[in-house]
């Protein structure tokens, strides 16, 4: 399957479930306790990240879709740090707040990046089910998907109640499911158990094919549209009715952390399929945005810079020859990771050494560099009959073998002026011997504050030259 990012500004998701803080106390070991065998930790930075639910908001909002969340928490300093944090990114959040109860905080101790101690502060909630199943229903306008992030501390007690809402507005609806009892889903268009989860409830599986045929039996006992389940080093395999199972292997290079990658798998499956993806795309796509979270440290959101690089790798779109669009997206890219974009442009009809030196000069100008090529009518205009000598595919191919060059694009018109105006690059950088105002578009470039770099070419190299050599031969 071909993967593309979807609009996920277009999406709107309503999380509700267990919210909880995850609290990090970040500090230095270097001596073990007088009063116990336990290390020392010097406590020197105090981090406060949403978890659980909130945590699934935030990857929502994060991928850049409207992310609303209902929760329950105590009147505390905790509930407050997590609606700041949650609404500074742009949740919206619906909190019960419950004076007798504290709000869920999961407290680790860390040391040069290890985990040293975890202390959890909870008590199941008693949540006035009534009221936020009003609220749900008031929030359901306008939503696409709704989320049921269950961690099975009392914030959903009447699941059903939820999923018949949602399914009565033709909302689809998933869950991540906790516990023994998976009725309690049934209805859902999607619940997203991992491999020990899904075991508890239908039995051990002893390969691939037990897991589908036990997974078939639960989809229609629970009415389910889909299930999928998350096997960890073995990735995810999707099973839905009347089609053939999907397993996706798993993507991660290094796992450094797995704290919060269910959230992250059904956070971009959710934003995904209120985009408008459909299920396989949208699994995949939370395939890759688990093997990108399970590489940091904690709960950790995924940017929709992150996900897009990643689809990019994949779709082997990275670098390479790209249409103006691709060109846009990656641009958008990465200049969200903070690189400087470099910008030049020629016919390139017959490449020689003066041209790759000259290329890996303006690489070096900054992170990542754009070859735009006239097409083959503009050449011809520019050069006279005969010429390109190659047509533009192949001056295009060739160009984009170079280590130097990122990005290849072709245009019509005889100068890269309106290209220019819709790329801006930081730096524009051409060849020659004359002055930067003499530079084409160089005003372009200045007009918004980038910069334009004249370099040298390497002498006794020139295509018109070597044409003319083969032709006189």
């Amino acid at each position: 399957m071909k993967l593309t990012m979807p609009r996920y500004d277009q999406a709107a998701v309503l999380v509700v479930g267990d919210v909880m803080l995850d609290r990090y106390w970040h500090g230095g070991t270097s001596r073990i306790s007088p009063e116990a065998p336990v290390p020392v930790v010097r406590v020197e930075q105090i981090e406060d990240r949403p978890g659980g639910a909130a945590n699934v908001a935030l990857n929502i909002a994060a991928l850049g879709s409207r992310a609303l969340l209902v929760g329950v928490t105590g009147v505390d300093e905790a509930a407050d740090s997590l609606s700041d944090s949650l609404r500074g990114v742009g949740v919206e959040t619906h909190f019960q707040r419950l004076d007798e109860q504290p709000t869920i905080v999961k407290l680790r101790v860390m040391s040069r990046h290890q985990q040293l101690l975890r202390m959890d502060f909870e008590e199941p909630f008693d949540t006035d089910t009534a009221t936020l199943a009003r609220e749900v229903e008031h929030l359901l306008a306008g939503v696409k998907v709704l989320v049921l992030s269950d961690y099975g501390k009392g914030a959903l007690q009447n699941h059903q109640a939820l999923i018949q809402l949602a399914r009565a507005r033709g909302i689809a609806v998933l869950a991540d499911p906790k516990g023994k009892d998976f009725s309690i889903y049934r209805g859902a268009s999607l619940i997203t158990p991992n491999l020990h989860e899904f075991e508890t409830i239908v039995g051990g599986c002893v390969d691939e094919a037990e897991l589908v045929s036990k997974g078939a039996r639960l989809m229609r006992e629970l009415e389910l549209g889909a299930l999928l389940v998350t096997r960890g080093e073995h990735g995810m395999t999707l099973l839905r009715p009347e089609h053939a199972p999907l397993h996706l292997p798993a993507r991660a290079r290094e796992v450094f952390d797995v704290t919060g990658a269910g959230d992250t798998v059904i956070s971009t499956l959710a934003a995904s399929i209120a985009a408008g993806e459909e299920l396989p795309n949208a699994v995949a796509l939370a395939n890759l945005a688990a093997g990108i979270v399970v590489g940091k440290l904690g709960t950790a959101a995924i940017s929709a810079p992150e996900l897009r690089r990643a689809v990019q790798r994949e779709e082997g779109s990275e670098r390479g020859v790209l249409s103006l669009d691709q060109l846009l997206i990656a641009i958008e890219d990465a200049r969200a990771h903070g690189e400087r974009i470099v910008f030049t442009n020629g016919c390139f009809d017959i490449l020689h050494a003066g041209h790759v030196t000259y290329l890996e000069q303006a690489r070096a100008q900054g992170d990542r560099l754009i070859v735009a090529i006239n097409d083959d009518a503009s050449v011809s205009r520019l050069k006279g009959p005969g010429r390109p000598i190659n047509a533009v595919d192949r001056r295009m191919a060739v160009l984009a073998g170079l280590g130097a060059v990122d990005w290849v694009v072709s245009f019509s018109e005889d100068t890269p002026e309106r290209l220019l105006k819709q790329v801006q690059p930081d730096v524009l950088v051409k060849g020659g011997d004359y002055g930067v105002d003499q530079v084409v578009g160089a005003d372009i470039v200045q007009a918004y504050g980038g910069e334009v770099r004249v370099l040298g070419l390497v002498e006794n190299s020139s295509t018109t030259a070597i044409v003319e050599k083969i032709r006189n031969k």
